[in-house]
Parts: C-alpha cells; sequence; structure tokens
C-alpha cells in the first residue's frame, strides 16, 4: 500500500477545521435539546439537508452515479447503519456532557476491527492492539466509572451516565460496521455519491422513528430553533468539506486529526453550555484523543 502523503498546511488546518466544525454540531444539537426538539426530529433535518446539498454538488460536478449489483445491495444497508448511528450518537449527547459522550463513541476504531475480523477474518493491527488498552484506560478516567470524581460512588455514576454510556457504544458499534462494509463492499463508489446514499437512508430512518413517537417534536423556544439550524447548517457544512475539499488536497490516511472533535467539543461546551469534567475525566478525555489520533497517523507501508 502507499504509505500517507504528508499533509499540506492548508489539508491540515482544513481537517481542524472540521473537527471544531462537527465538535459545534454536536454543541448545538444538546442546545437544541434542551428546547424541546427530540433526536428523531433533529436527525431528520441534519441528513435530509445534508443528501439535498451533496446531491446538488453532485449534479453541478458531473460525478457519474453507476451502481453495481453489489452497491445496490450494501449501500442501503450502509446507509441504514449511519442512521442508527446518528439515532444513537445524539441520544448519547443529549444524555451526556458533549464530551464525554462523543469520547465514547471514539471507541468505534476497536469496534471496526472486531468486525473486521468477525465478518472478513482481517487481523487487527497490531498497532490497534497496544493502543486498545490505552483507549479504554482513558475512556476509564473520563467516564469516571468509579464514581470518585463524582462523589456518587460505582453505583451513583452508573446510574447518571449508563444510558448515555450505552448509546454511545451501540452508535460506535453501528459506525465500525459501516466503515468496515464501506471498505469491503463500496470502496469503488464515489464519496460524494456515497454520502447522498447514505444521508438519504438515514433521513429515512430518521422519518420512521418520527412516524413511530407520533410526530415532529419542534423546538420550544427560540435558542432551540437556533440549535436545530446550527446543527443542520454545521452538519451539512462538515460533511460537503470532508467529501468535496479533503479529496482535492490530497488527504490519504490523514482523516484521524479529525478525532480531535472531543477536544473541541469540551471548550466548546465549557463555553456555551456550562459543562465542565474533574481534571481527572479531562486526563483521560486527552489519553483517548491522543491514542486515537497515533492509531491513525501511524505509517502504512
Amino acid at each position: 500500500m502507499t504509505p500517507a502523503r504528508a499533509l499540506s498546511a492548508t489539508a491540515f488546518v482544513t481537517l481542524l477545521l472540521i473537527a471544531l466544525i462537527m465538535g459545534a454540531n454536536h454543541v448545538a444539537a444538546r442546545i437544541a435539546f434542551n428546547h424541546g426538539t427530540d433526536v428523531a426530529t433533529a436527525v431528520l433535518f441534519r441528513s435530509g439537508v445534508t443528501a439535498l446539498v451533496v446531491a446538488l454538488l453532485v449534479r453541478l460536478q458531473g460525478v457519474p452515479v453507476r451502481f453495481a449489483p453489489r452497491h445496490r445491495r450494501m449501500l442501503p444497508a450502509i446507509g441504514l447503519l449511519i442512521g442508527l448511528q446518528s439515532l444513537c450518537l445524539y441520544s448519547a449527547v443529549a444524555r451526556l456532557p458533549v464530551a464525554l459522550a462523543l469520547l465514547a463513541f471514539n471507541t468505534f476504531p476497536i469496534f471496526t476491527a472486531a468486525w473486521a475480523w468477525l465478518l472478513y477474518r482481517d487481523r487487527p493491527a497490531p498497532a490497534l492492539l497496544r493502543a486498545m488498552p490505552v483507549i479504554l484506560l482513558g475512556l476509564t478516567l473520563a467516564l469516571d466509572v468509579s464514581g470518585a470524581a463524582s462523589g456518587l460512588g460505582a453505583a451513583g455514576q452508573w446510574g447518571r451516565i449508563g444510558a448515555g454510556v450505552a448509546f454511545a457504544l451501540a452508535a460506535a458499534a453501528s459506525f465500525g460496521l459501516a466503515l468496515v462494509w464501506t471498505q469491503h463492499e463500496a470502496a469503488d463508489v464515489d464519496g460524494r455519491v456515497r454520502t447522498v446514499t447514505t444521508m438519504g437512508m438515514s433521513c429515512l430512518a430518521a422519518l420512521l422513528a418520527v412516524g413511530v413517537q407520533g410526530g415532529l417534536h419542534l423546538p420550544q423556544a427560540a435558542q432551540g430553533w437556533w440549535g436545530l439550524a446550527a446543527l443542520t447548517s454545521l452538519y451539512g457544512t462538515g460533511f460537503t468539506l470532508m467529501f468535496t475539499v479533503l479529496p482535492r488536497l490530497g488527504v490519504v490516511g490523514n482523516s484521524a486529526i479529525l478525532n480531535v472533535e472531543p477536544v473541541f467539543a469540551l471548550v466548546l461546551a465549557w463555553l456555551v453550555l456550562g459543562q465542565s469534567i474533574a481534571p481527572v475525566q479531562v486526563a483521560g478525555a486527552l489519553l483517548v484523543v491522543g491514542a486515537v489520533v497515533v492509531l491513525g497517523l501511524r505509517k502504512r507501508g
């Protein structure tokens, strides 16, 4: 395999900008949730607008749209998984401090390796096996699983964070499977076309969830509407940059820098929402982010 190209300054700054945008998207989502919006409504708006914007770009740029039979089978499944991931991750953001929800989700490389081994017998890379204990240790500290930092004890802490962590891990598991299927079954589909199909199916999954719950749950205050508008525009902007700008910058194998998103979310949630976590939890968060970034930036021969 060709080694990853060195990042240009423009590509590096663009990656950091995308991480900032996606972190801000989750902070905006929490604002919307705090003012009456529910998870399914947020995902419906977010996915629907993003699908329309990227579909317009595909048309304007004249991107050829061709699907093999394998693509027609797998792309809807990948899209549904991303829809499930979106619903679960926003459910975690609604229940946990934003940065902690994203940190728990950042275990997805572990799930990705597990799915690849189970489905395709791909052996986990030695670097990943070395990184796993570090990621899990950092997550243990960040989530304060013993309840020492919160003073609640283990039972009290898990009573407070258990549901949110479960949703975040479910999001990581579904995202990991989507990544594996994308790599093995749909890697030859243009990224922009994949985004349209993925966001379209995610929108359908959210629409189904909205129907099950009896309709849209829209914001009950102006702040909620601002939050819903911000999460929709930020998510669409982040994905548009990711799939239209980054390929032109020659960013291959360096997208692990995007995993600094929880750090941006930690700072933004403190500034905007007043959310804060104990110093030991911050140390755990940095441990997780550092391990995932180093793992993603490792050289591939």
